[in-house]
């Protein structure tokens, strides 16, 4: 027996929480280049810059659960599934940042768009299916980032930076669909999904540099790489991280994924503004239609509920 996808149907009460979140996930973490190019271009290696990035972000959250005196207390069944989507969420970052050694950075955060098309074929093998508005929603969108990878022939796409950024959008896919299926998720608040989901990340890329043996400080010889740090812990991981799970849960994978258009939106207008990446005609053709699409799903929606 088919399911309606409830993310296209009527809108539930605080979703409009929900779509705002959806928006500051998409923005935020969009800004990644902004942040891990100049740490990349002064000679920190990705494994330090992942390394630093989740540990930050780990000392941050974790000061402030323990300012909000939260319990970190989870079940086993509960820590496996942690484990899982920490796994992902590193691999979907780590996958990333390799890519911008081979193709543009706007390119590679437009790539990783894929996801909602991967988060709707991943919900139809689970037997819930998105309704004919989200359809044209991630229609349209996909067809607006094709116009957004049209490049002006001044940058060669390198097919293994095209591979690693379509591993990043399957792992994120993959962790979208976890957060909005799993009920031993359902009981973990963002913050703490987000605290434990870091963790795991800090584990994983500490053993990945001592295997690889990186000289882990190379590059983080003055103040300003520490900013960067900084701005990659807080920004495109704590509040991205964070506010994904909100909308996940309050508004449904799918949309929450069709929303994260505002990523490669992003990461182009931030390569073009403080890397001079260009912006093509194909480029604004991208962006206007993958907004229009945004703007139809919610108004379909909100017609909806109306009616």
């Amino acid at each position: 027996m088919k399911t309606r996808y409830k993310s296209g149907g009527q809108i539930p009460s605080g979703s409009f929480s929900g779509y705002v979140a959806g928006i500051v996930t998409g923005v935020t973490y969009g800004l990644n280049p902004l942040f891990a190019i100049p740490l990349m271009k002064n000679g920190v290696s990705v494994d330090a810059i992942l390394f630093f990035r989740y540990l930050l972000a780990v000392l941050i959250l974790g000061g402030w659960l323990l300012l909000k005196k939260e319990s970190f207390r989870v079940t086993w069944h509960q820590a496996r599934r942690l484990l899982l989507l920490g796994l992902l969420f590193s691999l979907s970052s780590l996958t990333l940042f390799e890519a911008y050694h081979y193709i543009p950075s706007g390119v590679a955060t437009t790539i990783v768009f894929l996801y909602p098309v991967l988060v709707a074929l991943i919900m139809m093998f689970l037997k819930v299916y998105p309704t004919w508005q989200v359809w044209v929603s991630i229609i349209a969108t996909f067809i607006g980032v094709l116009f957004l990878c049209r490049t002006d022939g001044t940058h060669a796409l390198q097919w293994s930076g095209l591979a690693l950024s379509f591993a990043s959008a399957l792992a994120y896919a993959m962790f979208i669909v976890i957060v909005n299926r799993s009920r031993s998720v359902h009981r973990i608040s963002n913050s703490m999904l987000t605290f434990y989901s870091l963790l795991t990340g800090v584990v994983i890329f500490s053993l990945h540099a001592l295997l690889s043996q990186t000289p882990i400080l190379t590059g983080l010889d003055s103040f300003t790489p520490w900013i960067n740090l900084v701005g990659l812990a807080v920004l495109p991981t704590i509040v991205s991280t964070a506010t994904l799970a909100m909308a996940t849960r309050i508004i449904g994978a799918t949309k929450a994924s069709v929303l994260g258009v505002f990523e490669p939106v992003t990461a182009i207008l931030v390569g073009a503004l403080a890397f001079g990446e260009s912006i093509t005609a194909n480029i604004v053709a991208g962006i206007i239609l993958t907004m229009a699409a945004i703007i139809f799903m919610i108004v379909s929606s909100d017609s909806k509920k109306k009616a």
